[in-house]
């Protein structure tokens, strides 16, 4: 009997990946893809991440689909679709503030591992390695007709200072700088889900932390790994196991997507 066709959306880190940034996937998440495409289901990353970033993961854990750069970016069966940029007027707004007040900032303006920086200060501050960073002198932010995301360096609290920064979306991975970037999956699973004309109670999304609460929105359905936040387990309609303890495998049979192993 063939099974009714879900969409799974997945986070990467906490929900694929576990053990960290750097970490591994476990046995049972790649057996639980392979048995979820096996069935004919949909599988896609949904990542916070920019997508040449998450090409990694796409690439070992064979997935046509994803998601990126925050709900912003969306690759279909290996093509990227687009990339759509921040709200520039905001990040300008931002920036200029930043100058005033003296916070060392960058910009990513393409696809790309770089980061545009105007002098050495945001190395400087973060020593951070995330990313290259191409000193431009005198750089611009209205130069460019694309902003894709900012950084900007200071510690937690400091950034109260910045009034314009209501106006955009941010969120703090690193203690020495934030990151001004899209946090709308949700968006980006919508275009996949209207690209195919497919349902959105056909979706199914996984995830572990707070960046994957917009993809929690009630209108399909939500997993929560183990180790989620508390925040995302209130979100959720089911709570599985530890991304380390076959969390993706033990919701994928709790969902009855696909048959155990005899």
């Amino acid at each position: 009997m063939s099974m009714k066709k879900r969409y799974l959306f997945f986070d990467i880190d906490g929900t694929l990946l576990a053990g960290g940034y750097a970490g591994f996937i476990p046995e049972s998440t790649k057996l639980a893809l392979r048995k979820l495409r096996e069935a004919g289901h949909f599988t896609a990353i949904a990542t916070g991440r920019a997508q040449w970033m998450a090409l990694k993961y796409m690439r070992e854990l064979g997935f046509e689909n994803m998601v990126s750069d925050g709900g912003y970016g969306v690759t279909l069966q290996n093509r990227l679709q687009g990339i759509e940029p921040l709200c520039r007027e905001d990040v300008i707004a931002l920036i200029r503030e930043c100058q005033r007040k003296g916070f060392a900032w960058g910009l990513q303006v393409d696809n790309s591992d770089t980061r545009l920086v105007p002098d050495e200060r945001f190395f400087e501050a973060t020593g951070d390695g995330y990313l290259k960073n191409k000193i431009v002198p005198g750089l611009d932010p209205e130069q460019f007709e694309n902003i894709y995301k900012a950084y900007v360096a200071c510690f937690e609290g400091e950034e109260t200072q910045l009034e314009t920064l209501k106006n955009v979306p941010w969120c703090r991975y690193m203690p020495e700088y934030f990151f001004v970037e899209p946090m709308d999956k949700a968006k980006g699973i919508r275009r996949v889900m209207d690209y195919y004309g497919a349902d959105y109670r056909d979706v199914i999304v996984f995830g572990d932390g707070d960046n994957d609460i917009s993809m929690f929105t009630g209108e399909w359905t939500g997993v929560a790994m183990g180790n989620a936040s508390p925040r995302l387990k209130e979100l959720a309609d089911m709570i599985t196991t530890d991304v380390e303890h076959d969390g993706i495998y033990n919701a994928c049979l709790r969902l009855g997507l696909f048959e155990p192993d005899a």
